[in-house]
Parts: C-alpha cells; sequence; structure tokens
C-alpha cells in the first residue's frame, strides 16, 4: 500500500495547497492505481479531510512547531495519525510504512532529522493514545464539539444557536460520515427499473431513493470507471440536488432558463423532464467550465440545451420571457461538506454575508425574465439562512409583485416542504443540505 499511501499525500499536497477540489485530484492522481489500492486512496484522502482539525489538534501535543514542518512531513504525520485513531491498521505497520516513506521523501538537507521526527512523534503518540482517542473531553461544549467532529467553531455556535446543541452534533456528525452516492437515471434512454436490473447483473450494490422519482442509491462507494457499463444511462446527482428540479417541475413544450448551468446536472435533468422537448438556454458565466457542461450534456444525448457563455448579470432583456427559470446561485456548498470536506476549512462567516449580496443580484437579473404566468426556483446547496431564507426574505422586500408559491402539489416533496419554502439537512435526511424555494408573480 506503500505507493497509494504517497499518493495519497501528493492528493493532500494539492488539496491544501493549490486548493484543488478532492474528486479532482483523486481522479488526476489515483486512476492508475488498481480497485484495492484506489479505495485505500480514497479513504485515506477523504478521512484526513473529515477529521483535520481533529489530527491537528493531536499532533500539536506531540510537536513544537508544527506549522515548520515541510507540507510532505506534516501530511505523512496526519496519515498515519489518522491510522492510529480511525482506521484498523495495526500501530507497527503505520510506525514502519510512516517512517519508509518519510526515508524516501525527506529534504536531501535533513533526512535523518526528518524520519527520526516521524519515528518519536508517532510512538510518543501510540505511547499516549488512550488520553487522546475520540471522544476528546474539553471544558468548553463548543470547543470539544468543533475538536471532535473536525468543523471550525463558528460553524458550530450557529448552528447550537439554531438547532440546539444535540442536533449540532448530529448535523457535524452527519457530515463526517462515509455515504455511497446517488445518480439520476437518464429517462430519455431508459427507465428507473431497468437501470436497477442491469446495474444489479454487474454487482453493482443499488436500491431505489427513497424521496425522488428517478434517483438511485449505491450502497457502496464507486468510481466512474466501475460504472462505466452503464455509461450515459445516468447522471451524477444527490437526491436532494434532484428534488430541486422537481421543485422547478418543467414541462415539455417549455422556454426554461437555467441561470448558472454547469456541471449541467438540474440543466440534464430539467431536459429528462421536458422529454428533451422545448427550448432550455442554460447560461454559465465561467468559460473553462463550458466544456464540461457540454461534454455532459452530450454523453446523455441531451439536444434542447442551448449553452450560453454569459453573465446573468449583463443578459440582453431582448432573449424575451421564459415559462420557468432556474437560479442555482454560487454559495458556500456548506450542504455538501459530507462530499466536500475541505469546503468546511475555506469558508468563513464573512463569505456568508458576501455571497448573499451577489446571490441577491443574480436573483433580480433573472427575475426580469421570468413569464406573467411562469414560475422561478431560487437554491443553493448551503445550510445557512443568509444564503437562502434571507436572500428572498431581500428579494421580496423590492421584487413586490413577487411572492412564495406555497403550495406544492408532488405529495414527494411534502416533508421538506414548510409554506413553500425547500429544506434538506444530512443528519435530518441523508442527503445534502439543500434550499430552495419556488417564486411567481403576484396574480
Amino acid at each position: 500500500m506503500s505507493n497509494a499511501r504517497i499518493l495519497a499525500i501528493k492528493s493532500l499536497l494539492e488539496i491544501f495547497k493549490r486548493g484543488i477540489r478532492p474528486k479532482q485530484s483523486l481522479e488526476n492522481i489515483a486512476s492508475s492505481l488498481d480497485k484495492r489500492d484506489r479505495a485505500f486512496h480514497m479513504e485515506i484522502v477523504y478521512g484526513v479531510l473529515r477529521y483535520k482539525d481533529t489530527i491537528d489538534w493531536i499532533l500539536k501535543h506531540f510537536l513544537k512547531n508544527p506549522s515548520q514542518l515541510g507540507d510532505f512531513t506534516l501530511n505523512n504525520l496526519r496519515i498515519a495519525v489518522f491510522q492510529i485513531f480511525f482506521m484498523r491498521v495495526p500501530d507497527w505497520a503505520v510506525v514502519n510504512e510512516s517512517v519508509e516513506i518519510e526515508k524516501g521523501n525527506a529534504p536531501r538537507d535533513t533526512p535523518h532529522r526528518r524520519v527520526s521526527l516521524v519515528n518519536a512523534v508517532l510512538r510518543n503518540v501510540l505511547r499516549q493514545k488512550e488520553k487522546f482517542f475520540p471522544p476528546i473531553k474539553l471544558d468548553d461544549p463548543v470547543e470539544s464539539i468543533a475538536i471532535n467532529t473536525s468543523h471550525p467553531k463558528w460553524l458550530i455556535n450557529r448552528w447550537i444557536e439554531r438547532f440546539g446543541e444535540e442536533d449540532a452534533i448530529l448535523l457535524a456528525l452527519a457530515n463526517n460520515e462515509i455515504h455511497p452516492f446517488s445518480i439520476r437515471v437518464n429517462t430519455l434512454r431508459t427507465s428507473r427499473d431497468e437501470l436497477l436490473e442491469i446495474m444489479t447483473e454487474n454487482s453493482i450494490g443499488c436500491e431505489p431513493t427513497r424521496f425522488s422519482p428517478d434517483g438511485i442509491r449505491l450502497k457502496e462507494m464507486h468510481t466512474y470507471a466501475d460504472l462505466d457499463c452503464i455509461r450515459g444511462l445516468f447522471a451524477v446527482q444527490d437526491e436532494a440536488s434532484q428534488l430541486i428540479t422537481c421543485l422547478l417541475d418543467p414541462k415539455p413544450g417549455e422556454r426554461v432558463l437555467d441561470a448558472c448551468a454547469a456541471p449541467g446536472g438540474k440543466t440534464s435533468h430539467i431536459a429528462q423532464c421536458m422529454h428533451d422537448d422545448g427550448v432550455i438556454i442554460a447560461v454559465e458565466k465561467d468559460p473553462k467550465r463550458i466544456s464540461n457542461l457540454q461534454e455532459n450534456l452530450t454523453l446523455l444525448g441531451i439536444r434542447s440545451v442551448n449553452i450560453m457563455n454569459a453573465d446573468m448579470n449583463s443578459l440582453d432583456t431582448g432573449m424575451g420571457k421564459f415559462n420557468k427559470i432556474l437560479v442555482d446561485a454560487p454559495c458556500s456548498s456548506l450542504g455538501v461538506i459530507r462530499k466536500n470536506p475541505d469546503i468546511k476549512y475555506k469558508c468563513t462567516s464573512n463569505d456568508l454575508m458576501n455571497n448573499q449580496t451577489k446571490q441577491l443580484e443574480l436573483l433580480k437579473s433573472a427575475s426580469c425574465f421570468l413569464a406573467d404566468e411562469g414560475r422561478m426556483v431560487y437554491s443553493v446547496c448551503s445550510t445557512e439562512p443568509e444564503e437562502g431564507e434571507l436572500v428572498i426574505r431581500e428579494f421580496l422586500k423590492t421584487a413586490t409583485d413577487f411572492r412564495i408559491i406555497e403550495y406544492v402539489k408532488q405529495d414527494f416533496l411534502h416533508p421538506f416542504t414548510e409554506k413553500g419554502v425547500l429544506r434538506t439537512y444530512p443528519h435530518k435526511h441523508h442527503m445534502d443540505g439543500f434550499f430552495g424555494v419556488a417564486l411567481c408573480r403576484n396574480r
């Protein structure tokens, strides 16, 4: 496993130093590994990301200046501590492999010092293992939850204020759970029952999603390579994300505007709901994401989407009106921490208000294109009200000709909606944290 472990260190270096998303790093670095090593690589990388603050808190008791360590050595130690406390790996094997990896990769000017340090730190950790074994007991309850679940204190504080201490803990714990992803059936080419049968025949454990009529939940972790046998018959999309398109309720023959389209999960779902019959304008500001959007649509065989590389806030009103508009706005992504654990270390409380300003501007721009009888859905993959409820409240203060559509006709959406506002949470619904609301003009 030493090669997979070295590659795991390289992935962590990419994620922490270069800001590359975990999924992309794994595809870049681990694609050459066999299935067993690839699974090990994924477990290590995501494990360290989920528990980075816990691991670093433990390490600071054994290192005088952790920040002065080389990045390679620090991540080598992080992986070792993760294995000691969170994996069933023999202690002696963890120490031996960490030392050997350090021998082969330590800086040429200080190889012996780095190797000795890694060996000494890990042996000291093992001698005091029981003292630091989670759950770690601290006097400050907020700090205790933050350290044990590896979440920032500011986020734990606000969750306690909103949900209470018990639910705050449950939400943080749910974010650290290893969950197989959900996919959405490409109903333009097959049915859910047919795809379930194909997947079962290919030994891919799966089951229908509980709420989304188009979803399938995988029972264990898989890579894209594992799902090559059903290529073009599915799109990777969490069940909560699928519910947003259901809230929009697009119909065949309609004109639909997707204001923030890439990478295309909701865009392609809209096309499916319309039976690929109608006009969908998919607006994407970032030119770098256009090719990925087009590839995803082509793979699914979708033809009703016209991609426009443009800024929604500068769009020409001469485009006419739309029956349906989706504003799936850029946000903190705090609702998808369980998929992208690095998010919780990047986002700050100030980001939420900064995002709100941009989200409100985007919503106002998109609203100009809604037909008199149309429906507009605003959504974010965030658990925080600054990016959800408060955006809508501010929008309705000035857009007095708009209102929330409180009645939701689809029965399967009722468990998540209250007065027209959709909310999902990882600890309550076993899906991503999403906010969604449907709006229309006053009539």
